[in-house]
């Protein structure tokens, strides 16, 4: 019979303590293949606990890096760009260790969008939020004048989504394929970056581990590097506008 681990047992408990459900259906949840943050409702992302249900990515270990490795590379950045935003935890993260920035989101997900609104009003910190593909709803007055760009982007392709764990496959398509390649929204960040970074600006991009070098030479206008996640497997680029 096919049991649920301990660590998530745990949890479970905790969930269904704090939420006066049955423990028996938050166990049946998970078995069903329910992300275990689904269920609880949210996710811890290094300053910020967010909401996040099935209209939004879970945030993960990846991402936290990510978010350290950018928090590292500006001193005392004015603006922040946040693409593919979802649930708001790189911009709402960035928000908190820059309060002072001005920290932009964008999502094409109408869904992820209303999320992060959520999380923006549950932590306090007031970010631009916007609904729309990638660069296209950012005011035009920052172009040029952004210190900071991040981005978790779809990277996984049409023909990996069939072999994805059951549980991240309930997860919003939208914010995990790109398309053929899985390249394809690292490429269009790639092309448009450089028109809104400043000089001395910094891009840094989650990548599959598989497209390092392709995504690397998708960033024309950038000296990019490929950095390697916790686990050593290639996971960002990162480049500084000359």
């Amino acid at each position: 019979m096919e049991m649920v681990p301990d660590h998530e047992l745990h949890r479970l408990e905790a969930a269904a303590l704090a939420n006066g459900a049955s423990l028996e259906e938050l166990i049946e949840r998970r078995l069903g293949g329910e992300p275990l943050q689904y269920i609880e409702g949210s996710a811890q992302f290094g300053p910020v606990e967010l909401l996040v249900d099935e209209r939004v990515l879970i945030p993960r270990p990846e991402t936290e890096t990510l978010f350290e490795l950018a928090s590292k590379m500006v001193r005392l950045p004015e603006v922040i760009v946040d693409l593919c935003t979802g649930s708001g935890a790189l911009a709402l993260a960035l928000k908190q260790a820059f309060p002072a920035a001005s920290v932009f989101a964008t999502d094409i997900s109408h869904d992820a969008i209303e999320v992060a609104m959520t999380n923006m009003v549950r932590a306090g910190t007031p970010i631009y939020l916007a609904e729309g593909d990638l660069f296209d709803p950012l005011p035009k007055s920052i172009m040029g004048d952004v210190d900071l760009i991040v981005a978790n982007p779809p990277y996984v392709a049409e023909s990996e989504f069939d072999s994805l764990p059951d549980d991240v496959k309930r997860e919003p398509r939208v914010a995990l394929v790109s398309g053929t390649s899985g390249l394809e929204v690292i490429q269009r960040i790639g092309a448009s970056v450089g028109r809104w970074l400043r000089p001395g600006g910094v891009i840094a991009c989650e990548i599959g581990e598989r497209l390092a070098n392709s995504a690397a030479s998708s960033f024309p206008d950038i000296p990019v590097v490929v950095r390697q996640d916790l686990a050593g497997r290639d996971r960002y680029v990162i480049g500084v506008k000359p």
